[in-house]
C-alpha cells in the first residue's frame, strides 16, 4: 500500500510514467470507463474545496467508481470531536481509497499512519498541495513539450501560496528550470526554498514588478492573495490587488508563454485574458481531472501497461 503525501513521493521516472497514463487518458478516456469498476473513493474535506474536490470526484467516476465522503467537517464527525486518527480507521472500513484536505498541515500524514487504505493529500494548510502540482507539472509537459530548461515567474503569494512551494521543490528535480519571484516583500517566497535554491546553485531572482520581467518568461504562474490565509483584514486589503494581468501586460510576453494559475481566481487575472491562446488555467483544470485519474489507478494497483509508451 502507498501514499501520496509530496509530489517528492514519486520519483521522475514514476512521474514520467504517471504523465503518460494521463495522456493515453486524454486521447482514450472510453477505455478507461471501468477500470474502477466496485472501487469507492472517500473524499475527506476539512475545509472548502470546488477543483480539487469535483476533480477527484470526476476522476473516480470516469473511472467507474463510487465516491463517498463530506465537502466541510462541520458535516462530519470532527464536528463533534473525532479525531483524523479515528474518522480514517472507519473510512478505511468504507472505502478502497482516500483524498484528504485539511486545514492542519500534517494532518494528511498523521491519516496515512493509521489508514488501511492508501491517502492522497488533497492539500494541508499552508503546507503542501501534492495533486495540484502533479496537474501543474502535466500541464507544462503538455503544453510546454517538456519540464526542462525554461523560465518560469511565479506571481503573487509567494509566502502562504502551497501550491507554488510544491511546485518548486518538484521542478528542482528538473534541468535547466530558471525561477522569477515576483511579489510584494510582505508575501515573498519562503526563505527555506530560496535557500535550498541557493544550497544547489539553482538560478532566480526576486523582483516586485511584473512588467520588468514579463518578456523573460516561458510560463507564468499567477496565484491569488489568501484571505483565509492572514491573520488581519488590513493586510489582506492593502495586497489583494497588488498584481492584476490584464490585456496590456499580455502584449510584453512572449508570444508563446502560457498562463497557469491554480484557481479560484478573485480578481489577479483580468478575464480579458482569457480570450488570449496563451491562458492556459481552464485546460490545466481538466488535466487535473486526467492525473487524478492516473494517480488512484496508479494508487490501487489498476493502471495498465500504457505506462510503458511513449508520451
Amino acid at each position: 500500500m502507498r501514499h501520496l503525501m509530496s509530489p517528492l513521493d514519486m520519483s521522475v521516472s514514476e512521474l514520467e510514467r504517471l504523465f503518460n497514463l494521463a495522456n493515453d487518458i486524454e486521447k482514450n478516456m472510453q477505455d478507461y470507463s471501468e477500470v474502477c469498476k466496485g472501487k469507492k473513493l472517500a473524499t475527506c474535506f476539512y475545509e472548502p474545496s470546488t477543483r480539487t474536490r469535483l476533480s477527484f470526484e470526476a476522476a473516480m467516476l470516469n473511472l467507474g467508481g463510487s465516491v463517498i465522503g463530506f465537502s466541510e467537517a462541520s458535516s462530519s464527525s470532527a464536528a463533534k470531536g473525532e479525531s483524523v486518527s479515528d474518522t480514517i480507521r472507519v473510512i478505511s472500513c468504507y472505502a478502497d481509497i482516500c483524498a484528504m484536505r485539511h486545514p492542519k498541515e500534517g494532518a494528511p500524514m498523521v491519516a496515512a499512519s493509521r489508514s488501511l487504505i492508501p491517502v492522497i493529500n488533497a492539500g494541508d494548510g499552508g503546507h503542501q498541495h501534492p495533486t495540484q502540482t502533479l496537474t501543474d507539472l502535466l500541464t507544462i509537459r503538455s503544453l510546454n513539450g517538456t519540464l526542462n530548461n525554461f523560465t518560469i515567474g511565479l506571481c503573487g503569494d509567494l509566502k502562504f501560496g502551497r501550491t507554488v512551494h510544491s511546485l518548486i521543490r518538484a521542478l528542482l528535480r528538473y534541468t535547466g528550470i530558471k525561477f522569477i519571484f515576483i511579489s510584494p516583500e510582505e508575501l515573498k517566497v519562503p526563505d527555506y526554498i530560496t535557500q535550498e535554491l541557493d544550497d544547489r546553485n539553482i538560478e532566480y531572482k526576486e523582483v516586485i514588478k511584473l512588467d520588468d520581467v514579463m518578456p523573460d518568461l516561458d510560463i507564468l504562474y499567477m496565484t491569488r492573495v489568501q484571505k483565509e490565509r492572514f491573520f488581519n483584514e488590513e493586510d489582506y486589503i492593502r495586497l489583494k490587488d497588488f498584481y492584476i494581468l490584464t490585456k496590456e501586460k499580455m502584449e510584453l510576453a512572449k508570444e508563446n508563454m502560457l498562463v497557469l494559475h491554480p484557481l479560484p481566481r478573485v480578481n489577479e487575472i483580468s478575464v480579458e485574458v482569457d480570450d488570449d491562446k496563451r491562458a492556459a488555467y481552464f485546460r490545466q483544470a481538466q488535466y487535473g481531472v486526467y492525473v487524478r485519474m492516473a494517480l488512484i489507478m496508479t494508487l490501487l494497483g489498476l493502471a495498465p501497461d500504457v505506462l510503458d509508451k511513449e508520451a
